[in-house]
This record gives structure tokens, sequence and C-alpha cells, in this order.
């Protein structure tokens, strides 16, 4: 058997690979739905927090900014292992699956409150007096004035931060998550071959590279023209 031969064998297993095909794609139906879930509820829950900060209540800013400055800091898998191993104590029994989900989410939370919070504060305050000048309320000027200039500062850093908040789903295995790593893991210590985990990349690629590309064009679509 030459090099190349045993290089494939390892790696490429043709009889691995279809064994195993089936475990890969239901940890590919698991990984989309979980990022689907962060990318959904973090922007969400960041957005809300960016909002509240507006209002000016300094109690509320000073503990949005507690919030926010905590899961920055803190490593993802930290959150959750705190999270999945914690909340029992307190009766509180979440899946490993839920687990991952709030921790992420809490995570991408923090670092989009942030961009949004900076894209906010970057509309210059002139533009809110004119709006409210002719007549519109403080909602109508945040809607209608603020948050569309806003939102296009923020989609570059957002998409990158959102597409590498989504791919920690991985950490997901430490808590017996089924995602794309997870079971392409378990596969390659029943198999005693690497062939699953190169599947496992392979569908990591398939599946975030449309992501990265189509952030590109909307990064250059919503981009300032000069």
């Amino acid at each position: 058997m030459s090099n190349w031969d045993r290089f494939t064998d390892t790696f490429f297993n043709t009889k691995v690979m279809l064994k195993y095909l089936p475990d890969i794609l239901s940890g590919v139906v698991v990984t989309i739905e979980l990022a689907l879930l962060i990318v959904v509820t973090g922007l969400a829950a960041g957005l809300a927090l960016a909002l509240l900060r507006i209002l000016g209540i300094r109690p509320l800013n000073w503990l949005i900014i507690f919030i926010v400055d905590l899961f920055r800091s803190l490593p993802p898998l930290v959150v959750i292992v705190l999270i999945y191993f914690g909340l029992p104590s307190v009766n509180l029994s979440p899946s490993g699956f839920v687990s991952t989900w709030l921790s992420l989410a809490f995570v991408l939370m923090a670092f989009s409150e942030e961009i949004f919070w900076a894209g906010i504060t970057s509309v210059a305050k002139g533009q809110w007096e004119a709006a409210r000048s002719t007549g519109l309320s403080f909602g109508q000027t945040l809607m209608n004035v603020v948050l569309p200039q806003a939102f296009r500062l923020t989609i570059p850093p957002l998409t990158n931060r959102t597409i590498a908040i989504t791919k920690g789903t991985s950490l997901g295995t430490v808590v017996a998550v089924t995602e794309i790593l997870g079971q392409a893991s378990s596969a390659m210590s029943n198999s005693y071959n690497p062939s699953p985990l190169m599947m496992g990349a392979a569908a990591y690629i398939v599946l975030f590279l449309p992501v990265v590309v189509a952030a590109r064009w909307v990064e250059t679509r919503f981009a300032w023209k000069r």
C-alpha cells in the first residue's frame, strides 16, 4: 500500500463515511436548529438592551453594562458549564441543547448590545434634534431616523461576531449535544478512524461558507457610499 493509499484509507475511508453519514446529517440538523435559535434570540435581546439604554435610566444602564461586560468577559464554555451543572442546584435542569443555546445567546446578546449601542450613539445628536424639530416624537425619530442609519453601521461587525459565536455550537459536545462535532467525535471513537471527523469538517464548510459569502454581500450592499 502506497503512502497515498494509507492517507486516503485513514482520513477518507469510504466505508466508514457511508456508515456514519446519517449520524453526521442528524448532527447538521441539530447544529442548524441551535444556530438559528442563538442568532434570533441573541440579536433580539442585544437590540432590546441597547434600546433600553437610550431611555437614560442610570441604575438600569449600570445593570445592563454589568451584564454585558460579564458575558463578554466569560468564555462561552464556562457559561455552558455554569448553566448545565449549576442550575440543577436551584431545581432547574436544562438539557445540553438548552444550556448551549442559552449560553451562546447570552454571549451574542452581550456583544451585539455593544455593537448596536455604538451604532446608535454614532448618529449625530443634530439629527435627533432636527427630527424632533419637525414634529416627530421620540419613538418616530428613533425608528425612522436613528435606527436605519445605526443598522447600516452595525452590519459588518455584527455579521462577523454572529458567525464567530454560532460556530461555537461545537462547544455543546461538552454537555452531550449531538451536533456535528459531537456526532463526528462519537463516530471516530466507534470506528477507530478519523474519516467521520473529516466529514464533520466538510459539513461545517458547507454550512457556514454560504453564510460567510452572504455576510460579505450584505456588508457590500449596505456599506456607506462615498
